[in-house]
């Protein structure tokens, strides 16, 4: 099992290296320019300099596995007691506690969450970052980048192969999984004109079908948010991707919600 799961990661490391992507994501990373949402503005310079990071950070680790690698190993053991909930993301995961009163670690639960990140580099960490912490219940926010291209051309099946996987990893390891809709995005302001509206309508519908046949929780946080163009609703979003802490507060019931029914507790 462990030899087919690292074969199929180095795959999947070398395919999309092949193809890698070094546009800017400036508006999915942390501190980056959010327009009149309250967030600082980078001049040019500093968004140049972000850009040459990221490219590093790229060539350099991939996956960022050195991200999480020092909290991590000075998380406490897991406790019987209080069950532990990673949730695994991108930016919206990790600006989640950020923006949003501390609500992880104000529930116990363990952020890993790496701005920009694609399925792919997910899988790749999820052994570490998710596997390693012995959780009970994983919540899994991840595909808008893909959608996005952050790493390269991605289909919506390639999409669904890492979300599968990922599930199949922890179900193999006694963890219970969450699978959390993509959130609206009816354009992307670090890549302009892909129209990704409808393809987040289509993978959250084989998420949600997927769930059904895997014996994992859905968790939709999608219909709450969307406006009638299966964008952000007003006031929710601060660029139209990532959510306001209004966006959060109608996120995180129903993340508690779906924790609760994947411990059997609903």
């Amino acid at each position: 099992m462990k030899r087919t799961v690292f074969t199929a990661a180095m795959a999947l490391i070398f395919s999309a290296l092949a193809h890698a992507q070094t546009q800017a994501q400036a508006p999915s990373q942390p501190g980056a320019a959010r327009g009149n949402a309250g967030q600082p503005t980078l001049t040019p310079d500093q968004v140049a300099a972000q850009r040459r990071a990221q490219q590093e950070q790229l060539a350099n680790d991939w996956a960022n596995l050195t991200r999480y690698r020092d909290a991590n190993r000075n998380l406490p053991s897991a406790s019987e007691s209080q069950p532990r909930v990673v949730f695994m993301g991108d930016s919206i995961t990790e600006l989640w506690d950020r923006d949003s009163g501390k609500f992880f670690a104000s529930k116990g639960y363990v952020g890993r969450g790496i701005s920009g990140q694609t399925t792919p580099q997910m899988l790749i960490r999820f052994q570490q970052d998710v596997v390693a912490l012995r959780p009970k219940v994983v919540v899994i926010n991840a595909g808008t980048n893909d959608i996005a291209g952050n790493t390269g051309p991605s289909t919506l099946e390639m999409i669904e192969d890492n979300l599968t996987s990922m599930t199949q990893i922890a179900v193999a390891n006694g963890i219970h999984v969450v699978l959390a809709s993509v959130t609206p995005a009816y354009d992307y302001p670090w890549k302009r004109g892909l129209e990704p509206a409808e393809k987040v309508v289509a993978l959250n519908s084989w998420m949600q079908k997927y769930c059904v046949k895997a014996g994992c929780v859905y968790a939709d946080y999608f219909t709450p948010l969307s406006d009638e163009k299966h964008g952000m609703k007003e006031g929710l979003s601060r660029d139209g991707i990532h959510p306001t802490p209004a966006g959060y507060a109608i996120m995180a019931p129903i993340a508690e919600r779906a924790i609760a029914q994947a411990l059997g507790k609903e």
